[in-house]
């Protein structure tokens, strides 16, 4: 191991290896390697010395960390964002979704975007409580709280820690809108919460479903239910009257998108009523991570995705402005965008976001204040 000065945070992207991470230490994980965070003042870079030995290397197991917050909703004033609030019980996400535009945020806490960010899994265990206090404050009104926004709230680690679920108990208690984005079939475990809430119109949950390939599912998002389980999801919660929207996110060019027609077909027939789309987005850490996993997955096809995204995005890999950086500009993200209304249309769904029920919100009662 040997450690170099940090590139600077605006210098040209540095393609990492194939070979970053012996494929035994990193089996069932997204990431290919563990790029050091760009706010550390070093990079560190593994090599091989022919002169020593190799050791077999050990799996790379999970960590769980938990973190003690001050508030749990985080609120944002972006304009082509629909709800203003949200919730992550958790940082960094065990489903090691190679394309996760939240990888970056794991650099904050000096941790790698890459295997740090599906290893290394940081838990809220006070949210419950935090939201409690939070929403019962003097001068609180209602908005959709979303729930998930960052990294998956029914994640592998939600099994045993059920915050997830805790901050459901609240914000049913509290008649409290609440939409829900996931990728796990976990959801269903809290169908009862869930099915009480839809009754008064106050929740929504989406599904993301980038592919029906499981090959290609268990490649991208390793630890994340197949799309049969989550297609069986969707049916679930709609037969119990919750309100389904599918996910087609991301979008990826060469990859992906030769299937939406047929994701949208299985989702309708599963019940999901609604649809929400986006194209691959590469920010920070995750061009390189998505480039480097191209090189080891798909290595004829890294060339063609990543000049449609180009394409898409201005001349960029990544264009972080408003009203641009979900749906990107151009023939190709406009012919994306046309399929997806027309399929959309013709199979009956509605787009977007549903207003959800403000009005019956009522303050946290004495039960909830002894969270």
């Amino acid at each position: 191991m040997v450690e170099t000065p940090g590139r600077p945070i605006s210098g040209a992207p540095v393609r990492l290896g194939a070979s970053t991470r012996p494929r035994e230490a990193r089996r069932g994980r997204g990431a290919t390697a563990n790029p050091t965070g760009r706010y550390e003042p070093t990079r560190r870079e593994a090599f091989h010395d022919d002169g020593w030995e190799a050791d077999t290397p050990a799996p790379l197991r999970t960590q769980v960390i938990p973190e003690r917050a001050a508030r749990i909703i985080a609120r944002n004033s972006s304009p082509d964002i629909p709800f203003d609030r949200s919730i992550n019980p958790y940082r960094g996400c065990e489903h090691g979704c190679i394309y996760c535009y939240a990888r970056p945020t794991h650099a904050w806490l000096g941790l790698s975007p890459g295997l740090d960010f599906e290893s290394r899994i940081f838990t809220k265990p006070d949210a419950a409580r935090l939201l409690a206090r939070e929403i019962g404050a003097p001068g609180y009104r209602p908005q959709t709280i979303a729930l998930g926004t960052a990294t998956d709230p029914y994640q592998p680690v939600e099994r045993e820690h059920r915050i997830t679920r805790a901050v459901l108990e609240v914000l049913r208690e509290t008649h409290h809108p609440v939409g829900i984005t996931t990728k796990s079939d976990l959801v269903l475990r809290d169908l009862d919460i869930l099915a009480e809430m839809a009754a008064l119109n106050l929740v929504l949950v989406a599904v993301s479903l980038p592919t029906l390939d499981r090959r290609l599912a268990r490649l991208l998002d390793p630890r994340a239910p197949g799309p049969d389980k989550r297609l069986a999801a969707m049916r679930r919660l709609s037969e119990a009257g919750v309100p389904v929207m599918v996910n087609l996110s991301p979008i990826i060019p060469g990859l992906t998108d030769h299937e939406i027609e047929a994701i949208l077909a299985r989702a309708r027939e599963s019940g999901a009523s609604r649809i929400g789309h986006a194209l691959l987005r590469l920010p920070g850490e995750v061009a390189d991570l998505v480039a480097d996993w191209f090189a080891e997955h798909y290595p004829e096809r890294k060339a063609r995705a990543f000049a449609l995204l180009t394409q898409a995005r201005g001349g960029r890999e990544n264009d972080p402005r408003f009203g641009h950086r979900f749906r990107g500009e151009g023939a190709y993200a406009e012919m994306i965008g046309q399929r997806v209304r027309l399929a959309g249309g013709r199979l009956g769904f509605a787009f977007g976001r549903m207003d959800l029920n403000r009005e019956a919100f009522r303050k946290p009662g004495a039960q909830l204040a002894l969270f």
